[in-house]
């Protein structure tokens, strides 16, 4: 699923449709996640004949804003989710739900064949009453997200850190390439229970939190298998992952002889070091 890299490195190569006029909307009133429906009548009322004023990020989600309009459109790429600006005359993928035609010609798609994504609207100075957008926690990058914030979070919680990190209602953006990312680069133990978490350990966390996103954002995201941003271009940072996917192999800190196992933690595939991550 792409994560707040991937999701930002979509907002950034969305730029060049900043300042272009809408002029046509067509979408499909297929189930997205949860069984909610893409309402293509509401998406032309959002954006059909109005310009791109801006386009935002909360945590994974996409927030479209219109010059003049009361709603904007929202969008999670779920799975398999791909946003992409096209050139005229392009090809469809079979499995695009909703196209924004730009005056210019290009398009802009939303495609998803798993669909586990979202398309919908939300009123514009009311984005929290949006009932995908109100239960989310702090940004992992713009919250900001510090030591002293994550210690209040992890305070009297029984979660293991892994799991808190993970937790869109405590902190939006992370998932789980990025949480093992940075619970190694801040050699925490991703099983410690968040109650344990003291300040030295909160403040060694926000900082690795903060570093994994920015390291994976200058590679453009990590494309493990169907992410591209806007440009239809994936991410790079895949090569550059230091501990997720790494399982039997030595442990990159230097000085550390460990190698990386991989367990479970929720169900999820956590890979540590437990030389080095011991605490």
């Amino acid at each position: 699923m792409p994560e707040l890299p991937e999701v930002e490195t979509v907002r950034r190569t969305l730029a060049p449709i900043l300042g272009a006029r809408v002029t046509g909307v067509s979408a499909h009133r297929v189930a997205l996640h949860m069984g909610r429906r893409i309402d293509p009548a509401a998406l032309r009322r959002a954006s059909a004949g109005a310009v791109v004023d801006r386009v935002d990020r909360w945590g994974k989600y996409l927030l479209w804003y219109f010059a003049g309009r009361d709603t904007g459109v929202l969008v999670h790429l779920g799975m398999t989710g791909r946003l992409r600006v096209v050139p005229p005359g392009a090809p469809r993928d079979p499995h695009t739900h909703a196209v924004w035609t730009l005056a210019d010609g290009r398009t802009v798609r939303f495609s998803d064949p798993r669909r586990f994504g979202l398309v919908d609207v939300f009123g514009r100075g009311a984005e929290r009453a949006h009932p995908s957008l109100a239960p989310l926690g702090i940004d992992a990058l713009d919250g900001p997200l510090t030591g002293r914030a994550l210690a209040r979070l992890a305070a009297g919680s029984g979660q293991a850190i892994k799991a808190l990190l993970l937790d869109q209602r405590k902190i939006a953006g992370i998932g789980n390439i990025y949480a093992c990312e940075a619970l190694w680069r801040a050699r925490i133990a991703p099983a410690l229970p968040a109650r344990e978490l003291d300040g030295e350990r909160a403040g060694r966390l926000a900082r690795a939190v903060r570093a994994a996103l920015r390291a994976a954002l200058d590679h453009g995201g990590t494309s493990l298998r169907d992410f591209v941003n806007a440009a239809g271009n994936p991410g790079s940072y895949r090569d550059h992952l230091r501990i997720y996917g790494r399982a039997g192999r030595r442990c990159p800190r230097r000085g550390c002889r460990g190698t990386i196992v991989r367990t479970a933690i929720q169900g999820r595939a956590t890979f540590h070091c437990p030389t080095c991550q011991a605490t």
